[in-house]
């Protein structure tokens, strides 16, 4: 059976989350089997690089299926998006590849961008896809308190209680912090980048930095927070609306 890679892009506000849930509740990756059987009669599973929680978005995220029959990537892609229809998800690029590729255990990182706005106004055309706080924050404190989070780490402060992942230790290669010129206000843009992340770890990391952009936290208070390994040391985890999975990394692009 041929097997393909996906590159999905889709809008988390409406779904559970990308898993497939039960009691029919909707999920990204229902939508997206739904599609491939009226490709496909059967009943298909997806393989994904992350599990998105509900509410968070993918601008790059990577799944790979077998189909019975060869497609030519383009009308593959092209067919898909016709059956996702009206459901907010796209199949932005679409690729034949090895049997022993795999959406996650191939994949040797992961990129996430979290939107952070502050302004007093709502936001009106970024509603459900930015985390809006009123005041401006210090983006060189956020920067400071992030540096000691870079590297390998007992992260278990910043996962969840949920997490399933069998250890704590994970290397976070990245984080950077912006600022851009919003209507009204100011967007600040977190971009975290490791090989794999721990359940609501980024959300858990950006919350707490916005502590400290707040002024609320001090940057020293992160590092005592992770030498803690206490999930009651961390900060609030942050709401899953300015959170997108841009991308994830392989030895060799698929999509090249």
């Amino acid at each position: 059976m041929p097997r393909f890679a996906l590159k999905i892009d889709y809008d988390g506000g409406p779904f559970q989350g990308w898993q497939r849930q039960a009691a029919h509740q909707p999920s990204v990756q229902a939508a997206v089997e739904a599609a491939l059987s009226r490709l496909q009669p059967g009943p298909h599973t997806i393989a994904a690089a992350g599990r998105t929680d509900a509410g968070v978005h993918g601008t790059g995220q990577v799944a790979t299926v077998d189909l019975v029959r060869e497609w030519e990537p383009y009308r593959l892609s092209e067919a898909l998006n016709w059956h996702l229809k009206p459901a907010p998800v796209a199949i932005i690029g679409a690729a034949r590849v090895p049997d022993d590729f795999h959406a996650r255990f191939s994949a040797t990182e992961r990129r996430y961008l979290f939107r952070l706005v502050a302004r007093r106004a709502p936001v009106t055309h970024d509603r459900g896809r930015v985390w809006q706080v009123l005041n401006p924050v210090d983006t060189g404190a956020m920067r400071a308190a992030a540096a000691h989070l870079i590297g390998h780490h007992d992260f278990t402060t910043f996962r969840s209680s949920l997490c399933q992942a069998q250890s704590p230790m994970k290397t976070l290669d990245e984080i950077s912090i912006s600022e851009h010129a919003y209507a009204g206000g100011v967007e600040y843009r977190f971009i975290l980048r490791a090989r794999s992340f721990l359940h609501n770890q980024v959300r858990s990391i950006v919350g707490t930095l916005e502590r400290v952009g707040a002024r609320t936290w001090a940057p020293e208070d992160v590092n005592a927070a992770l030498e803690a390994r206490n999930r009651a040391a961390c900060g609030p985890v942050c709401p899953p609306q300015g959170l997108y999975l841009t991308g994830v990394g392989y030895p060799v692009d698929p999509f090249a």
